[in-house]
């Protein structure tokens, strides 16, 4: 096999990848916490796992891929206080968490499907695996790990010396967050609950016995627990957003090696923000746009993740609805040159394969691998069977629609249109267009207009040029 190498957030460097067991691997990607809509920057985490995992598969790996729904003990604050998440989406909207959770699950699966992601081995919801979670934090309890508080049960990171390994740390430096209120019964600032009591004046919606008394997990446990359940005390790969990396992943780690003595992953990726207006997208700050929003607007998920591709996906990047169109328009271009190429498929350009390899073997180089799918296009020494069969490989990795029928890329809100030879114009529509040449010679612009919308009614669009006008089938 080829060597791929992956920028490893706790080497801090590009890692030549070698799985624990021979031709597979074993993947964790931090699922979406179900108490909302997922938004376009969260969902740029999944586009990346999935880029990830064709990657692995193009290369000839077996993928086991989980992905976690994270439906209870998420706190507003990603740490240990505030408003229950689950129970403030409840509130919101008038239902139960488990309709909460229920409907926003449903809709976070819909948006992967719409963006061409290919479904996990396995979706783990934390409600699931409360029995595994507890015994989790039983084991580092037995190891002398935990202290409970009035509030909860707490892991004692001062006991583990490698605490903070992941984000780079300075534990004497940290300070507790302002927007936190502090929990003075915490022994270290950075501590953090692995299990959180009900509050007795409170009748929480999401409960359970526990040896500590009754009440939920922590948000970070659910992670571990899962992950090595299905996929081993030790694994190949955890992925997440760049949030992750100093709290989340960093408990992850702690509280997953104090537990087992081995070391948890071996490649840890994370992938950058989508920022919007200078800052980051967040449905805290009510400034984040859906993939419902996008399609409202004539945009299609596919033209979303082309956009995400022709970025790393360590960028930051700044969305822009000119860029996104922009996008739309480019991959419209391509399928329309691809199609051009005719029904039959040719060998593959072994030059052009070996650097689309290239690409996507240097930690997922995407942006490379999609100027390279421009310039295979443009090249006149490629026949159009060897541009085909080029893409459909390249198609294996971008997941851009390549190969699929204009009904199904329609499906996708990738619609194209056809133009409409003169004798297949019906009668009526001529009589129209006939109009509206006359009134484009008198210069009526009002009339001219007026005909323009009535021919769009009719499901055509007309084009002026200089090379003349074309009727298209909408």
């Amino acid at each position: 096999m080829a060597v791929i190498k992956l920028y490893n957030t706790l080497s801090r460097d590009l890692d030549a990848f070698i799985p624990i067991q021979e031709g597979v691997v074993h993947m964790y990607n931090c699922g979406p916490t179900v108490y909302h809509y997922a938004h376009i920057g969260n969902l740029r985490a999944y586009v990346f796992a999935d880029l990830l995992r064709k990657t692995l598969e193009y290369n000839k790996y077996k993928v086991k891929q989980i992905v976690n729904i994270t439906d209870v003990g998420h706190l507003v604050s990603d740490e240990d206080e505030g408003e229950d998440k689950m129970e403030k989406g409840s509130a919101r909207e008038g239902k139960t968490a488990q309709e909460i959770a229920e409907f926003y699950t449903a809709s976070f699966y819909s948006d992967l499907a719409k963006l061409n992601v290919e479904k996990a081995f396995k979706y783990t919801k934390a409600t699931e695996h409360i029995q595994e979670q507890i015994a989790l934090i039983q084991r580092l309890e037995e190891k002398g790990f935990t202290y409970q508080t009035s509030d909860g049960l707490y892991f004692d990171t001062a006991k583990y010396p490698d605490y903070g390994k992941l984000a780079r740390l300075d534990i004497s430096g940290l300070q507790e967050g302002a927007r936190v209120e502090t929990n003075e019964e915490k022994i270290n600032r950075t501590d953090f609950a692995l299990w959180k009591f009900s509050k007795p004046e409170e009748k929480r919606q999401q409960e359970w016995p526990s040896p500590w008394g009754t009440g939920f997990p922590g948000w970070h446990i659910e992670c571990s627990a899962m992950a090595m359940k299905y996929l081993g005390e030790t694994f190949d790969i955890h992925t997440g957003g760049i949030d992750h990396i100093p709290v989340h992943h960093t408990n992850e780690i702690a509280q997953a090696e104090c537990a087992t003595g081995k070391k948890f992953v071996n490649y840890w990726l994370h992938s950058g923000f989508v920022n919007i207006e200078g800052g980051k997208m967040a449905k805290s700050a009510d400034n984040f746009v859906r993939m419902a929003t996008l399609e409202e607007r004539g945009i299609s998920p596919l033209a979303y993740r082309y956009w995400l591709l022709t970025a790393h996906y360590r960028k930051t990047i700044n969305f822009t609805w000119e860029a996104v169109e922009g996008a739309q328009t480019a991959l419209k271009k391509l399928h329309e040159a691809f199609n051009l190429y005719g029904d039959n498929h040719g060998i593959p350009n072994a030059d052009y394969l070996l650097k689309f390899e290239t690409f996507i073997n240097d930690d997922l180089e995407s942006a490379g691998a999609i100027a390279l799918l421009w310039d295979l296009t443009k090249d006149d020494s490629v026949s159009n069977e060897g541009k085909k069969a080029s893409i459909l490989e390249f198609e294996k990795v971008l997941g851009l629609g390549f190969g699929w029928s204009k009904e199904k890329l329609a499906e996708f809100g990738l619609k194209f249109e056809t133009v409409v030879k003169e004798s297949d114009i019906p009668e009526d529509l001529q009589k129209l267009i006939d109009e509206r040449k006359t009134a484009r010679a008198e210069k009526n612009w009002k009339r001219s207009d007026e005909i323009r919308d009535l021919i769009s009614e009719a499901g055509y669009k007309i084009t002026d040029s200089s090379e003349g006008t074309s009727i298209s089938k909408i």
